[in-house]
C-alpha cells in the first residue's frame, strides 16, 4: 500500500506559539484528535488531545499555555 492512498492532503497546521485553547477548538471544529505543528515550513511537532489533557489540564496549566509547551517533539514522518 502506498502512503498516498491513505494520507491527508489538506492538512491544518498549528504554530507552536498558538495556545492549547486554539488547538482544542480547532480539533473540535475539524473533528480531529491530533494536529501537526509547523514553523518556518518545517514540522516541529504534533499535538494531540491526550497531550492537552495529560500535559496541560492534569497539571493545572491554563488555556493560554503555548502548544510548544505540551506538544510531542519527536515526530517520525515521510514525504
Amino acid at each position: 500500500m502506498k502512503v498516498s492512498k491513505i494520507m491527508t492532503r489538506d492538512v491544518t497546521l498549528l504554530n507552536p506559539d498558538q495556545t492549547i485553547c486554539v488547538a482544542a477548538s480547532l480539533m473540535a471544529e475539524i473533528d480531529a484528535g491530533a494536529l501537526p505543528v509547523g514553523e518556518n515550513d518545517r514540522l516541529v511537532g504534533m499535538i494531540t488531545d491526550r497531550d492537552i489533557v495529560i500535559r496541560a489540564v492534569a497539571q493545572g496549566k491554563s488555556a493560554d499555555t503555548k502548544v510548544a509547551d505540551v506538544m510531542s517533539k519527536e515526530v517520525l514522518y515521510c514525504f
